[in-house]
């Protein structure tokens, strides 16, 4: 059947008072929508009211169909299995019951026999060849998400929520998922930073602290939509706050023109050369006229209020988010990273990588990069002491700082305010409140829970925490940072690491952003263990 998704009214406040947004109305049906909007408006909230998670606070969400919904992160639990993921355990298990002949009739009459293969075709659609008792520990990031989006084609359901499903995604994994995407025919709900896959949407929808508004077309035609809308709402700003400025100048001219007529009827009576009644008569009518005239003119300005009102009420105030980094101390000459024919993984007969030796001098900007699955994190890993090395040997001969892809550098339980004294623990309360408002971090917002931040919050959380102190790192791992930023907080990313002056090892799948923040080397992670390393600054394309 065709899933139709109502949203009649619907509001959510957090239960400490943040407002997150207010009386939407929409109506979503078969086709690909793609959610957009700036990070904390609310996108990820909205699919979890959407997918009965959580409660609104007022308004209804009616669902008509089967929905499923991809969550922005998962963490595995232990001891799951890539049949977890697809909910079928217990479905396997009832299947080698009934192989060897352990199964009751209520049992034989429950099993679906085609469990196991429908799951296997699943995974094939995204390249997952593991059985289907892989732990799922033993995944990449980016091949669980991909499992878990074949989890949904296994699942069938009508209509799909996705949050951000191109996080960790290599560019083979992406392009299954829009192969995926462009055969799909129920309905679709995409949040998404992803311009590639917002191309392939057929409307999108954006979420503001405004409200909610449809644009038909793909992302392009929103961008020239939104860019004349809202040049036409700047110019009826101007206008109106044209009007205001004219109609206050023409209160001053009153005033002014009122002054010199009282001086000048006092005069007159000075000189009694009146009679008093006519005096009196002349007042009255030079106040009559001056009321009559100040009420047009009053009623005139209070349009020209309003008419700024409503203009200012269509332009989303939007606090900049801007980077501003203290010198890191990382110098010119000095080994920040070594490592010596260093072999890594998780099981010593079959390393991810091996006879990688490399050193990082000075301020320079390296990526890692590699197919979902090579082994990047676990370089990461192993490099900053998380995980011990099969051979060889790494040493990181600077102060540094690791974002992975959970920041879990954070504690969710604490505030934003809390984690920042905690890592840094030199700086004062002043230092620590103006280094989060750099972050967008201010006043109340700095009070925020980690674990209520959404992805974009949490990230910028991670940033002012590890390098926005007195005392920044001289050496900044990043592990897929772009994967929740809206487009605006990604470019100003760019220019803030551009800004820094230490080292960069950066994992991304992102070549737009890896070329903007100057990476000159590249670890390149292949099949097999094999590692290859490309100077990009020397190649002569």
């Amino acid at each position: 059947m065709h899933a139709t998704i109502t949203l009649s009214g619907l509001s959510f406040t957090t239960a400490d008072g943040h407002f997150i947004f207010d009386n939407i109305d929409a109506v979503f049906g078969p086709g690909l929508t793609g959610l957009v909007g700036r990070n904390g408006v609310g996108k990820t909230t909205l699919l979890k009211l959407i997918a009965g998670r959580i409660t609104p606070t007022s308004g209804a969400v009616s669902v008509a169909g089967r929905l499923a919904l991809f969550d922005q992160t998962v963490s595995p639990k232990a001891g799951e299995t890539l049949a977890d993921c697809f909910a079928i355990r217990a479905m396997l298990e009832m299947i080698e019951a009934a192989s060897q002949g352990r199964a009751s009739v209520e049992t034989m009459d429950r099993i679906d026999w085609l469990a196991e293969e429908k799951a296997a075709t699943a995974l094939s659609r995204f390249d997952i060849a593991y059985p289907l008792t892989t732990p799922l520990s033993l995944l990449s990031g980016g091949e669980l998400t991909r499992a878990r989006l074949a989890a949904l084609i296994y699942d069938a359901p009508d209509f799909i929520l996705l949050d951000e499903p191109t996080n960790n995604l290599d560019a083979a994994g992406r392009s299954y998922l829009l192969d995926f995407l462009h055969c799909w025919r129920g309905g679709a709900l995409v949040v998404s930073h992803d311009r590639e896959l917002l191309e392939a949407m057929t409307e999108i929808v954006e979420l503001t602290s405004l409200g909610m508004t449809r644009y038909g077309g793909n992302f392009s035609f929103y961008e020239r939509e939104k860019a004349a809308e809202l040049a036409n709402r700047e110019k009826r700003l101007g206008e109106a706050e044209r009007e205001v400025r004219q109609a206050s100048a023409a209160a001053r001219q009153r005033a002014e023109r009122k002054a010199r007529s009282d001086a000048k009827g006092r005069k007159v009576r000075k000189r009694r050369d009146m009679p008093k009644m006519v005096l009196d008569g002349m007042k009255s009518q030079a106040e009559a006229t001056e009321a009559r005239q100040k009420a047009l003119k009053d009623r005139e300005a209070e349009k020209a209020t309003e008419a700024l009102a409503e203009a200012r009420s269509h332009l989303e105030v939007i606090a900049p988010f801007s980077i501003t980094l203290p010198p890191s101390g990382c110098a010119a000459g000095r080994r920040v990273l070594r490592a010596d024919r260093l072999a890594g993984g998780y099981d010593v007969d079959a390393p991810l990588f091996r006879d990688l030796s490399f050193e990082m001098i000075g301020p320079e900007r390296v990526a890692i990069e590699g197919r979902n699955g090579a082994g990047k994190s676990t370089l990461v890993c192993t490099l900053t002491g998380r995980l011990e090395p099969i051979a060889g040997t790494a040493e990181i001969a600077v102060p540094f700082a690791l974002l992975d892809q959970t920041v879990s550098l954070l504690d969710g339980a604490e505030s934003v305010r809390d984690n920042f004294r905690r890592i840094n623990p030199d700086d004062d309360e002043n230092a620590c409140r103006a280094a989060l408002a750099r972050f967008r971090f201010r006043a109340d917002d700095a009070l925020k829970r980690v674990a209520d931040l959404s992805g974009g919050e949490l990230l910028r959380a991670g940033l002012a925490a590890a390098i926005g102190g007195s005392r920044p790192a001289q050496l900044l791992v990043l592990d897929e940072p772009t994967n929740n930023l809206d487009l605006e907080s990604l470019a100003t990313l760019e220019a803030g690491l551009n800004a820094y002056d230490g080292a960069l090892l950066v994992i991304s799948h992102d070549p737009v952003f890896l070329g903007r923040i100057g990476i000159n080397t590249q670890i390149v992670l292949f099949g097999g263990g094999t590692v290859g390393r490309h100077n990009i600054a020397s190649d002569p394309a």
